[in-house]
Parts: structure tokens; sequence; C-alpha cells
């Protein structure tokens, strides 16, 4: 069981999300019961004060209040200490800034063959599509930070995808009036791709690379 000390993090860290308008605290917040009707935006709106920051932290313990979780967590013996295995990789998703979660996922979902995977918040601020094992998550933001670097600079690409079969894939988009920032092109590199500019135009490319 996670020491008080560890407990008392947990809230300050829900204050400071509160205090930097991160959307994510919305569900946070709506564990409790009299806050399950409010959006993300009306949860950022309101006053956050420590003592609910560790009243939901204590709900999420599975506690009733603030009072019981200390009660129980005092005395709990530290943390074992963690595990001497080197770390391995074990995968990478990369992450569009958008200004329209719904939108960008629709986008993903009709034009390119994702499926979208989750939409999280009231409204959505964050979301995840796949298309055959690989990820892209979603995080809404007012502008998007490298929309308008990509637009100026030759090929700012955000995220690269390998594809087995990239001219079948680019026939594919063609076909749904995808919008290509780069048309399939052979490259000295030794790979051929295309890229796909999004909605809020961040660059996406698809390769296939020389066997």
């Amino acid at each position: 069981m996670p020491t008080l000390d560890t407990y008392r993090k947990q809230a300050k860290l829900l204050m400071r999300w509160h205090r930097d308008r991160d959307y994510s605290i919305g569900g946070r917040v709506r564990v409790l019961d009299r806050f399950k009707a409010l959006t993300d935006r009306e949860i950022l709106a309101m006053k956050f004060p420590l003592t609910l920051a560790q009243e939901i932290v204590a709900v999420e313990a599975g506690h009733g209040n603030w009072a019981a979780l200390k009660a129980v967590a005092v005395d709990a013996p530290k943390m074992p200490a963690a595990s001497s295995e080197p770390p391995v990789f074990k995968s990478v998703i990369p992450i569009l800034f958008v200004r329209d979660v719904i939108a960008c996922a629709a986008f993903f979902r009709e034009k390119l063959g994702f499926a979208a995977e989750f939409l999280h918040g009231a409204p959505p601020f964050y979301g995840a599509v796949s298309r055959d094992g690989i990820w892209i998550h979603l995080r809404l933001v007012q502008e998007p930070y490298f929309a308008a670097a990509a637009a100026k600079e030759k090929s700012l690409i955000l995220a690269s995808i390998e594809v087995s079969n990239v001219q079948a894939l680019f026939e594919e988009f063609k076909a749904k009036g995808v919008e290509f920032a780069q048309p399939l092109m052979k490259q000295a590199w030794g790979g051929t791709d295309f890229h796909v500019r999004d909605p809020d135009g961040n660059v996406i490319s698809f390769v296939a690379f020389r066997s």
C-alpha cells in the first residue's frame, strides 16, 4: 500500500493539474458523485482547494474521505524496492496536437481506415486511433504547435509509419479523397513514401523500405 506521503503528493499533483488547466483532471473530479454532471470546462473553472484534492485521492483509493485514508495509510509499510532488471523499450506512440479531437478521430477513421480506440473527456480532450497495431494519440490544444511550421518547412513529419505495400495504401487513400502533402515517391535514401496532412496540418509519412 502507498504511504501517506505518496497520497499527499498525489493530492498536490491534482491541484497542479487544475492550476495548469489540464483537461485530464475532469475525469478525476467526477469520481465524486456531486460533480458527475460537470463538464471538463466547468471543472477547470471551479475552485479546487487541497481538501477537494485529498477527498478525490481518498475515494480513488477506496476510502470514504481523507481522514479514513489517513488512518489506514499512516502505518503502511514503505514500498518495496524497485526491480533490478534493466528496462526494455516496448513501443512508441506519436501524439498529434489537434484543435478538435472528435473531428480528427473521424478523419483517421473515415479517410485512413483507423479504428477509434477511445475518446476521453467531456467534451473529449484526448483520444487514440489505431490500425494494424499502430496507435496514434490525439491531444487537444488551442492552436496546433507544429502545423504552421509544417506549412513552411519541407518534409516536417510528425509521425512516420512503415507499411508492407505502400503503393496499395496510397491508392486506397487516393480513392477516399485524402489530401497529400507529398505524393508517392521513391527516395534516394532507399525508401518509397507519401505524406498525408490531417485536418490540423499535421503531416504523417507512410513508408516502405527497400529490401
